[in-house]
């Protein structure tokens, strides 16, 4: 049974931030599961206007931290930004940290990590806009390609995809499987 990966996504999620991880965990043989608000598909954001779509495995309303291993929480700057708005976004991303279990997030999905309140004494970095919120929250914010701190892991922007979707990969590769579905 393969390690199950939530990643955490709506409209406007930057493209290559979605699609590059999860082929990356896919084939490093990981199962990746989109998990929105509503069923069907959405459609990323891609150098300035809308890209391709992904079709969504589950909802929000529906599914279980329980049955996955690790969170990944791709940018965008659209994407966190109504997905902060949902009370039960906001909960999966506390139900994760919870649990202990891995959070990857780049570029602007730290935002859910400011909502969720659970930043206070981390150390983390993002896309430059987003930092001040982060220190807000009580984060430490660095500028570097990826930073690992316990169950987070975070990256600034596409330049930081392989070495963000490498540090995913070592985390949930040390974790026990999440429980059968």
């Amino acid at each position: 049974m393969p390690h199950k990966i939530m990643i955490l996504a709506t409209n406007g999620f930057e493209q290559s931030e979605l699609f590059e991880p999860k082929s990356k965990l896919e084939n490093a043989g990981f199962q990746t599961t989109v998990v929105s608000l509503e069923n069907g598909t959405i459609r990323g954001w891609d150098g300035g206007d809308w890209g391709k779509s992904i079709a969504v495995g589950q909802t929000v309303e529906n599914v279980d931290v329980e049955d996955f291993d690790a969170l990944m929480l791709p940018g965008g700057q659209i994407n966190p930004d109504i997905l902060r708005m949902n009370e039960r976004a906001v909960a999966i991303v506390r139900e994760f940290d919870m649990a202990s279990k891995p959070i990857a997030a780049i570029c602007h999905g730290p935002w859910l990590l400011v909502e969720a309140d659970i930043l206070e004494g981390r150390t983390v970095t993002s896309w430059p806009s987003v930092r001040t919120d982060l220190k807000n929250a009580g984060a430490n914010v660095v500028d570097r390609e990826v930073v690992t701190d316990g169950n987070f892991i975070t990256s600034r922007c596409p330049d930081d995809i392989p070495a963000f979707s490498d540090a995913l990969i070592e985390a949930v590769k040390q974790r026990p499987l999440a429980k059968a579905a």
